[in-house]
């Protein structure tokens, strides 16, 4: 008989040599098909995948100049694991035209994975960027010497005019920010940083491809891998078709340099904007390659801040430019007529006065032709007081409201937030709230907030919503958010006023006389009429700013346009010349007063500005 012990033995041997075979063919299964680590190193001593970098959108402006292209680039990146001790760094540094010491540096921040998250030796790590061809054509002829060494190309940006940089912003390296949001970037790549670049990133961009390329046993490349059928090519960004006019925009930079100020044009029945100018500005192409960091803190540091787009993020006191919209107001709550009349006693006027003496009284138009102060003071006040104070204050605070409302319905007091201008400021349409607090709920009436009547006081507006308000007026009534992407329909972005179409009219003619008769008379068109408002901002620290708006032709309104000129002193003489010239240039193709467009584009308000 056998032995019971020995026989129970047996079958403990077999179950734990079952076991083991079990947990062999489990950790095989888990190596083999759920954890490609092992395969990935198998394959990565075989095979080499390669990124191949897709060529980003082309930028054009709305009549199909080339505004933005591409320029060929290297990068030259190393497989830390693939650096054997045969590796003649001296030799390498020479190629490359860097030092030994530059070198150990580049090394030392690929494997910082607090710098270098995605840090691997097995896969290409980024070692120098942004080379020209001559830069690696030593390192190319020598490239078998270096294992784990690999050149790609890339590209960067390029621009056909030293214009626009506002508008079209720049390419730059991503931050690790950019690579944890989203799985399409890694060390090294590019993206667009602000402007244009960066609104329509996910459309410029394009998508990577990769080349799948076999070595031998020493790291050659032997070429394509199974005549490439695991190669994915790249798919290049989509073009971008702006509605910038190029020649209105460089007419625009042109007529302020040596200043400080902004010009935004627009075609008013469609939103598009055709020329977005700040100055001081910059060559857009300071901020490409490798020279980009460098010159970027140099635009930081200078005083007169050129990175700040003043088109649509400085505010300013719109000034006698708004007195239009105080006009379109009051007529549509009844608080005047075209005819109702006021007195002006000219300088000697209480409490508001007037810049200068002219006929008394006067109606609406003619108001707005001689910028009257009291006529806008007094159809303010019969507004505001249009329902009394109560014992509470409370029937002018909600009539105040209604006031504030309308005006913001011209877009002021806001961003656009269904657009793709970035890097708006709000400006500011004081309200109820506000002076409450100031003067408290029973503390403050009509005569306390007179200068919000003329434009003056804290209310505060951006260029690009004085240039939409010149829109809406020539529109007679309404506006399409203004925008820069020429391919994207914006029609449905119709923002309606509450105001009768009607009382356009006069507005409008009010406008057309200050061309004819008031401080815009000396810059008419031959053959052109045109409409506008000049205005003179108060200015707390320092001399007025100069600004204007309007829009031309009068009777089939094509452009629009807002010029704020700082630190110049009247409306009429450096924001209005800058206008009409913008209307000349964009109506009949080119500028036959010469003389003008010199005196301006030579004139120099600020010595601190660069012209480029």
């Amino acid at each position: 008989m056998i032995n019971d012990q020995y026989y129970r033995r047996r079958f403990v041997i077999s179950g734990i040599a079952v076991v083991v075979v079990l947990v062999y063919i489990t950790r095989l299964f888990y190596l083999q098909i759920i954890d490609q680590s092992t395969k990935d190193q198998a394959d990565n001593n075989a095979l080499v995948r390669q990124t191949i970098y897709p060529s980003r959108g082309l930028i054009y402006d709305r009549n199909g100049e080339l505004l933005v292209f591409n320029q060929p680039i290297y990068e030259v990146t190393v497989v830390m694991r693939e650096m054997d001790q045969n590796w003649d760094t001296a030799r390498f540094c020479n190629c490359l035209n860097i030092t030994r010491e530059e070198f150990n540096q580049r090394i030392s921040e690929i494997k910082d994975k607090r710098k270098n998250r995605g840090y691997s030796r097995w896969t290409p790590q980024v070692f120098i960027s942004q080379l020209k061809k001559e830069d690696i054509a030593t390192l190319q002829e020598s490239l078998f010497s270096f294992p784990g060494v690999q050149i790609r190309k890339r590209t960067l940006r390029d621009y056909t005019y030293k214009a626009a940089a506002h508008v079209l912003g720049s390419v730059g390296e991503v931050n690790q920010n950019d690579i944890d949001r989203d799985s399409y970037y890694t060390r090294g790549d590019y993206s667009g940083r602000d402007g244009l670049e960066r609104t329509y990133e996910l459309q410029l961009r394009g998508k990577k491809g990769v080349e799948v390329l076999m070595r031998d046993s020493k790291g050659r490349i032997q070429g394509s891998y199974h005549d490439g059928e695991l190669d994915l090519p790249a798919q290049a960004g989509t073009d971008l078709q702006t509605t910038l006019d190029i020649r209105l925009q460089l007419l625009a930079e042109e007529l302020l340099s040596g200043k400080i100020g902004s010009v935004v044009a627009i075609e008013p029945k469609t939103g598009e904007i055709l020329a977005l100018a700040s100055s001081p500005t910059w060559d857009p192409q300071q901020l490409v390659g490798k020279a980009r960091s460098t010159n970027y803190t140099m635009l930081q540091q200078d005083e007169t801040k050129p990175l700040y787009n003043r088109a649509t993020q400085a505010t300013y006191p719109p000034g006698s430019t708004f007195k239009t919209i105080q006009a379109l107001v009051c007529l549509q709550q009844k608080a005047i007529t075209p005819n109702t009349l006021y007195p002006c006693s000219g300088p000697e006027s209480k409490p508001i006065k007037c810049t200068h003496h002219h006929g008394s009284p006067v109606a609406l138009d003619k108001a707005i032709e001689q910028s009257c102060n009291p006529y806008f003071w007094c159809a303010f006040r019969d507004l505001m007081q249009k329902d009394g104070y109560g014992t509470d204050n409370e029937p002018f605070k909600k009539r105040y409201d209604l006031w504030r409302d309308a005006v913001m319905a011209f877009g002021l007091g806001q961003r656009f937030t269904d657009t793709d201008l970035s890097e708006q400021s709000t400006g500011t349409i004081p309200s109820t709230q506000f002076f409450n607090r100031i003067y408290g709920e029973r503390g403050w009436k009509a005569i306390t907030v007179r200068s919000l009547s003329i434009g003056q006081g804290e209310i505060l507006v951006t260029p690009l919503q004085l240039a939409n308000q010149a829109a809406a007026i020539a529109n007679e009534g309404y506006f399409i958010t203004p925008h820069l992407n020429r391919n994207d329909s914006m029609l449905l972005h119709r923002h309606t006023l509450d105001i009768n179409p009607q009382h356009f009219a006069v507005v409008k003619e009010g406008m057309h006389r200050v061309m004819q008769y008031g401080t815009g008379r000396w810059y008419q068109i031959d053959s052109i009429a045109t409409a506008g408002k000049t205005g003179t901002a108060q200015n707390p620290h320092g001399k007025d700013h100069a600004i204007f708006i309007g829009f031309a032709p009068v009777n089939n309104p094509q452009i629009a346009v807002a010029v704020v000129v700082e630190n110049a002193g009247f409306g009429a003489t450096w924001a209005c010349p800058v206008a009409s010239l913008m209307f000349e240039q964009y109506l009949t193709g080119d500028i036959k007063r010469t003389g003008l467009k010199k005196k301006i584009s030579d004139s120099v308000l600020n010595e601190s500005v660069k012209k480029w």
